[in-house]
């Protein structure tokens, strides 16, 4: 199984004894001083988040607006006004949702004894974020309460799906984190598809779904707090129990304590926590992680500090100075009209992907999980009269899902339609209905197959069927080029908009190969290139780019976030030809390339020692076929957008039709990456005529739970 160096979970057992003995005066003296100074940063970055804002008001007037014996002239009064209408509420939001996030994590984190668990790798977030936007879609007005209590159940149900797929954080990191990330993308699809259908009732929930600070008043602050208080003091009553529960589930029955109801029940506070923080905020990205992992690194070297009564209150205290400190930095770097609009939840985003991967670096290969999920990627031998029906029926599907895909949209023409269009023979209806079609039909199926052929490349060089081009970061890195430059350069063509995609997902790609090749695996071990490694960091890599997208949409244009949302949920709509040749050329291509290199990719998807001993350079070859994915991505952006998930279930669906070798997966991997594409935009197009649902969110909702099924079966057969 795979472990990080001394995982953060493991409690401070020497901290289980009072602090009685000749160290523990010094000891408190430690504790107090750690916790004084934590108080005095934030004390310095609250004054300092008091200054900024569109209205300019300096120490001199902050000053006179809290002292009571100022004179009450109109600048003081203008000063007070500021402070209690926008600032002091956006501050008291900083300040409350750290807390909630950072005790919520350190929970979770004890509970899976996984120092990657967190609200948002547990997809706790994203089921609250969904339910809260599912209320506000079919325009039910609930108060603070009711709302709550909705997140409070969506992000529960998350929680708990992730922790069963993912064996409560007894999996390893990986499968945690790959588990997280599959329900938080299912739920997210789902989220989107809300928020396209129903933009007038969700207006500004795009923005608050990043995790906003902005305030109007204290209300919603003043609602929460008793509830998160009630939280955080529920919690450190279960301290002890999170102590012992370090210790192993035998110690802790031995010690008398219920292993299972204390779980839950911490699960249960740690997501009633999350729920208020969603509530006030919207899902503050990585405050749950980043917040107890700095809290236990602090601990490690300040003795005492590590038992939970002291540990849950500091990673409190520093998930406050997280949010505050966001906050701060994002009101220096963007201009303040601009601020306002863009979510604090990016920068917040940013530094807990940036964790993410400080974590993934220190992973160690466990050598038989990695094994047996290799082993997971195989197929069964087929007959050769299998492979040959296989391909028949495959093509007879392709050729009826364009034939359909042609036919059926918010108006349905006839085959003779089709027929007379082709000849030239058709009205102008039809014309018009068949000209702005054929291109969407012809992008669903290219971006699906090329999207396809770069998953069943991604997987077989990194040995793990569970990996896809969208978790590694590819997909994500090309979005924010096509999105920079869409958004940016209005009207640009699609070579400039491929040109950038492209650099962005090898940029991307780059930074996540060297990452995680840049470590020695394992003690006495030379540098290569761990699966588990080039997953986990992907993920973190992907997370912050997503931050970074979501902070062009909402710099570049706050108003006009539809067209956004189309292209980051993967759609076809208003293709044109032009747009289809650069994925066309990327794979007529691509897949001879990979077709000729399929023996090669058979011996780098077996284990690291067997191509070296045939003489494989492995380290150039794997470099090679990952830059190929890279281009196929890009290129596939371009044509259906960040459309996730066909990467991942079209090579497995393959592996599964015809086996592992190669040079039978490659291509039927590339049709049935086509045929559920084209499948997915036809339905999109035509379950909700006359408003349509993007292909993406389609793929996302049907590969979604298609994933999270692979990591059910292969935590059975663990």
């Amino acid at each position: 199984m795979t472990t990080l160096e001394r995982p953060p979970g493991r409690p401070d057992t020497a901290g289980l004894v009072s602090g009685a003995g000749p160290g523990g005066r010094s000891r408190v003296l430690g504790v107090a001083g750690v916790f004084v100074a934590g108080l005095l940063v934030l004390a310095v970055l609250s004054a300092w988040h008091l200054t900024q804002g569109t209205a300019h008001l300096g120490v001199g007037e902050l000053l006179r607006a809290v002292w009571p014996w100022s004179a009450d002239d109109g600048a003081r009064d203008t000063a007070v006004a500021v402070l209690v209408a926008s600032r002091v509420p956006r501050l008291l939001a900083g300040l409350l949702v750290g807390l909630a996030l950072g005790v919520a994590g350190t929970v979770l984190q004890s509970v899976a004894r996984n120092p990657l668990a967190s609200p948002d790798t547990l997809a706790v977030n994203a089921g609250a974020y969904v339910s809260v936007v599912a209320v506000a879609a079919f325009g039910l007005a609930l108060p603070f309460f009711a709302n709550g209590l909705v997140a409070f159940v969506g992000g529960l149900a998350a929680a708990g799906l992730v922790l069963a797929v993912a064996r409560g954080g007894a999996g390893g990191p990986t499968r945690l984190i790959l588990a997280g990330s599959a329900v938080a993308l299912a739920l997210d699809a789902l989220t989107t598809v809300l928020l396209m259908l129903f933009q007038e009732k969700t207006t500004g929930l795009f923005a608050w779904g990043a995790g906003t600070t902005v305030q109007s008043g204290t209300h919603q602050v003043a609602l929460a707090a008793p509830i998160v208080g009630i939280g955080v003091a529920a919690t450190l009553v279960l301290a002890h129990r999170l102590d012992v529960l370090g210790l192993g589930d035998d110690t802790a029955t031995v010690l008398g304590v219920d292993v299972r109801r204390t779980r839950v029940v911490a699960i249960v506070l740690a997501v009633l926590l999350s729920a208020a923080a969603v509530t006030v905020t919207g899902p503050m990205g990585f405050v749950g992680l980043g917040a107890p992992v700095v809290a236990r690194l602090v601990a490690r070297r300040v003795p005492g500090l590590g038992r939970h009564l002291l540990l849950l209150p500091f990673a409190g205290l520093v998930g406050a100075l997280v949010v505050v400190a966001a906050d701060d930095v994002l009101r220096l770097v963007v201009p303040a009209d601009v601020s306002i609009s863009v979510p604090t939840g990016v920068v917040t985003t940013l530094f807990g992907a940036s964790l993410l991967v400080w974590l993934a670096r220190r992973l160690r290969d466990g050598g038989p999980a990695a094994a047996s999920t290799a082993r997971g990627a195989g197929g069964a031998v087929r007959s050769r009269a299998w492979v040959v029906g296989v391909a028949v029926v495959l093509v007879v599907a392709l050729v009826v899902a364009f034939v359909a895909a042609l036919l059926l949209g918010d108006r349905v023409v006839l085959l003779g339609d089709v027929t007379n269009w082709a000849r030239g023979l058709s009205g102008d209806e039809v014309t018009f209905v068949l000209q702005q079609r054929w291109p969407r039909v012809l992008a669903a199926l290219l971006g699906g197959g090329a999207l396809a052929l770069a998953g069943a490349i991604v997987q077989a060089v990194c040995r793990n069927p569970l990996a896809e081009p969208s978790l590694l970061g590819v997909t994500p890195g090309a979005s924010v080029g096509a999105v920079a430059v869409v958004l940016l350069v209005p009207g640009v063509g699609i070579w400039p908009v491929m040109g950038a995609a492209t650099l962005a997902a090898l940029v991307t790609f780059a930074l996540v190969y060297r990452l995680a090749a840049g470590r020695r695996s394992g003690k006495g071990g030379g540098r290569g290139l761990s699966s588990d490694r080039l997953v986990l960091i992907g993920v973190g890599v992907s997370a912050a780019a997503g931050a970074i997208t979501t902070l062009i949409v909402l710099g570049a244009s706050p108003w006009n976030t539809s067209l956004a949302l189309t292209w980051l949920s993967g759609s076809t709509y208003g293709r044109t030809l032009d747009q289809l040749v650069p994925v066309a050329i990327c794979l007529v291509v691509g897949l001879p390339l990979a077709l000729a290199g399929a023996r090669s990719l058979d011996l780098v998807a077996l284990d690291e020692d067997v191509p070296r001993v045939l003489g494989v350079s492995l380290d150039r070859l794997r470099l090679g076929y990952l830059v190929l994915a890279a281009v196929l991505t890009a290129a596939a952006a371009c044509a259906v957008g960040a459309l996730g998930f066909v990467g991942l279930v079209a090579p497995h669906a393959a592996r599964a039709l015809v086996g592992a070798r190669h040079r039978l997966v490659l291509p039927v991997a590339v049709g049935l990456g086509a045929l559920l594409v084209s499948v997915a935009d036809t339905v999109g197009r035509t379950v909700v005529a006359p408003s349509q649902l993007a292909a993406g969110l389609v793929t996302a909702l049907v590969g979604a739970p298609y994933f999270v099924w692979l990591l059910w079966r292969t935590r059975a057969a663990r």
